[in-house]
This record gives C-alpha cells, structure tokens and sequence, in this order.
C-alpha cells in the first residue's frame, strides 16, 4: 500500500518514519522546501527534532500529486488547514483512499468535528474511509522510537484494522475503536485542560492541583462527550485520560506551554502578541464555551480558561473562583 504523508512537520514526520520503519511504501509531503530539503539530504527535520536521524528511506517531496494513486492519505496539518487540504487532493485522487486524521480539534469555520470536515470535502469515488489516529503521544518521542500506544477510530472497522496494521511495531502499539464521537471530543477538549494545567503550573501550583484538575477534567470531557453521543468508557481509554494525562503534564504539549506562560505572566496580553505556534486548545476553548452555553452543558474549567483567554480575567482569580464554587458531591 502507498502512503502519503500531508505535512512536515513534527507529528507528519514521526509518522511517516514508522512507515519507513515498517518497510512500507510512504512518502511525506511539504510545502517547506527547507524541510523537504533536510529530509531528503540530511535525513533529519531539524527544525523539530535538532540532530536526530531519521530513517534514510523516508523521502519527501514538494509535488503535491503524489497523492493521485494513495491507498492512504494522512493529514498530519493543523485544524484550520484540513478542509482546504481535503478540497486541494480530492481533484487528485485517483481511487478510494483511506484517510487518516491526526489532528485534533474544530474546524474554526463550522465548528464541525474533523472527520465531519473530511467526509464533506472528499467525494465519495475517492473515499473508502476516515480514520482518526489518535491518542497520548508526542512526536519528540515517538520519532526517537520510545514505546507508545494510540487508537485508530473509524466508522469502518476494517479500514481502522487496516491502519493498526500498517503502523504497529515494536514501538507502535495501536487499537481500534469505533467511538467517533467521544474520541474525537475527548481528544479536543483534552487541550483546554492542558492549557489550564499549564496555567496552574505558571502560577505555582504543584501536584496535589494537578490531580484535581486531571480528574476534575475528565468529568467535563465525559459530561460534554456523552451528551453528543459518545460513550462513556472511550473517556477512560487511551483518546480520554490516556491524551488528557499526557498533556497535562509534559512539556513537550504547546498548549501546556502556552498555559504555563499565560500563569507565570497572570496575564494573556503578552502571550497573543508573540505566539506564532499553533496551540489547538485556544480556538476549541470559546467553542467548548459557546456549545455548552447553548447547551446547558456544565463545564466550569473550560469556562474559566474561556475567561482568561478571550475575557481577560486574571488566572489567578480563576483559580481561585473554582475552589470557591457551591460546595457539592464529587458524582
């Protein structure tokens, strides 16, 4: 099977070595030509991964028609790029292709899950299939080949079998899963609570307000999940708690940088007029908090990291405003 990795950038680039590795036919695609340039020659992405060697099989590439006869397709872009990207390859595709998400989060226009946006944008003579790859992994790890486990979620489960296969190593571990609904919101409501772990990083706060924010969090993940259908036990799985924990406390996680400067600083001026990364959990915070507003939807966390991103209250006075709310039992 063919592979065409779409992006190159840290995530795109691991996954498409895993291919290499696995002797797969893969080739990653980039608008960078830097970056296609250091793939190609030097067998590194410096730009995200410093010095580390890549698999000298892994090739990349510039011309975007590779994608004309693709078995797979994998969006490895953000958010806000997936249904240009969809409506560039869909002229180009030559057959049914499955196509793999990585991404995790809204599309800032219509406010629809991914896979929605995929299956919107690629007719159905070029479709077999969308999967979303999901699940706790960063690619700083996943590139240097320490052990990792995600999910692949589809609608289809023998295409989702299909990519377990095509991915899993010794390294890789990946389950199927067909919860498109609770997986794909776990996964992006996931980087509001990161933002909020970073902020409470920022402002001091250790290990005991962690736990609390973790398991505090996940509640809201279920609770806002479940009400559009997801299962409850997808959040106890590796695309809820499993993402959640990862986020919430590595440092490898741009939201969770972009919360621990917002808490350092107690402010988000600074942070908005230097951030050039693309930090998810921001766009996904004010659409948590306008769906739960017009849903009734109880999500106290999200709603305060909407305050401090988009109302300019102090985080420090959000903390402290969750710790004061009305007293009640934990379930």
């Amino acid at each position: 099977m063919k592979t065409v990795v779409i992006g190159s950038g840290s995530w795109g680039t691991a996954l498409a070595q895993v291919l290499a590795d696995n002797g797969h036919e893969v080739i990653e695609y980039g608008i960078n030509p830097e970056e296609v340039n250091d793939i190609n020659e030097n067998h590194e992405n410096s730009k995200y991964f410093g010095n580390t060697k890549l698999n000298p099989e892994l090739k990349a590439t510039t011309d975007i028609s590779v994608v004309k006869d693709a078995d797979v397709v994998l969006l490895a872009v953000p958010t806000f790029a997936i249904e240009s990207i969809c409506e560039e390859i869909d002229p180009l595709l030559t057959k049914k292709a499955i196509i793999v998400n990585v991404a995790k989060g809204f599309n800032p226009k219509t406010n629809e899950r991914l896979s929605d946006v995929i299956r919107r944008c690629i007719s159905r003579d070029h479709l077999s299939s969308v999967v979303s790859l999901i699940g706790p992994s960063h690619a700083e790890e996943v590139v240097v080949r320490q052990l990792t486990s995600i999910d692949a979620i589809s609608l289809d489960d023998e295409d989702a079998k299909t990519i377990q296969k095509l991915f899993s190593n010794s390294y890789l571990r990946i389950y199927t899963g067909n919860d498109e609904v609770g997986s794909e919101l776990g996964a992006a409501i996931k980087n509001v609570m990161a933002i909020a772990s970073g902020i409470l990083g920022g402002l001091g706060y250790g290990d005991n307000t962690r736990a609390a924010l973790i398991t505090r969090g996940l509640q809201e993940m279920i609770r806002y999940g479940t009400f559009f259908g997801g299962k409850e036990e997808t959040f106890i799985g590796l695309t809820g708690i499993g993402d959640l924990i990862v986020t919430c406390t590595s440092p490898h996680s741009r939201n969770f940088q972009a919360g621990y400067q917002i808490g350092k600083e107690n402010t988000v001026e600074n942070f908005f007029k230097n951030n050039k990364k693309t930090v998810e959990g921001i766009r996904t915070a004010q659409i948590v908090h306008d769906v739960a507003k017009e849903k009734g939807i109880d999500m106290p966390i999200c709603e305060e990291v909407f305050e401090i991103l988009y109302s300019g209250k102090e985080p420090k006075d959000c903390a402290k405003d969750l710790m004061i709310r009305k007293l009640k039992a934990e379930f």
